[in-house]
């Protein structure tokens, strides 16, 4: 019969050799590593051209390159507004995220988190707002807005509510109308 402590060593190196989290130690004086951003840009950018980069950035996209200065494009100015009858419903605390898209998958382009708003909201959003300071601040750019009840932007739970401009717009675009519309 095996003992409680033997039982207890046997667990541990079991436990030991079945951690493989893939964790390298700790090496003083290590240079910083660019991460391998292929997995979250959006489809072509790894087919960008090679471009001169101080060490440990990865290059920008070649749209970036070709537009100038990614950080040069203006905001998108405008109000987000809520329908009157949907009012009485915006939860105490409410977050309000306003989310910039260039394509209905992957990750924003911008996003501005806004504790507590007062609508109608007057709004900017732009190249200071990115997600990926890599990606470039072109259009056209789809905007939406959520009142979020939990401040997660993560999560999206029942009675948050929702809303986007009607059409995509251009940076530099003023004027632009987002209203909330609608119950989760």
């Amino acid at each position: 019969m095996t003992s409680p402590k033997g039982l207890a060593a046997v667990a541990l190196l079991l436990l030991a050799l079945a951690c493989d989290r893939k964790i390298e130690p700790f090496v003083p004086g290590e240079k910083p590593e660019a991460p391998d951003l292929s997995r979250i840009f959006p489809e072509g950018a790894e087919k960008a051209a090679k471009q001169e980069a101080s060490p440990g950035m990865p290059p920008a996209p070649a749209a970036a390159r070709a537009a100038g200065s990614p950080a040069s494009a203006s905001p998108i100015t405008g109000t987000v507004s809520i329908k009157p009858e949907l009012a009485s419903r915006v939860p105490p605390g409410a977050v309000l995220f306003l989310i910039a898209r260039t394509s209905e998958s992957g990750p924003p382009l911008a996003v501005k988190r806004i504790p507590d708003p007062k609508l109608p909201l007057d709004f900017s959003i732009g190249p200071d707002d990115r997600m990926i300071q890599a990606l470039p601040f072109t259009g056209p750019i789809r905007l939406s807005a959520r009142l979020d009840s939990d401040g997660n932007a993560m999560t999206k739970l029942p009675g948050d509510l929702t809303g986007s401009a009607p059409q995509p717009h251009q940076p530099g675009d003023s004027g632009v109308s987002v209203v909330i519309d609608q119950v989760l």
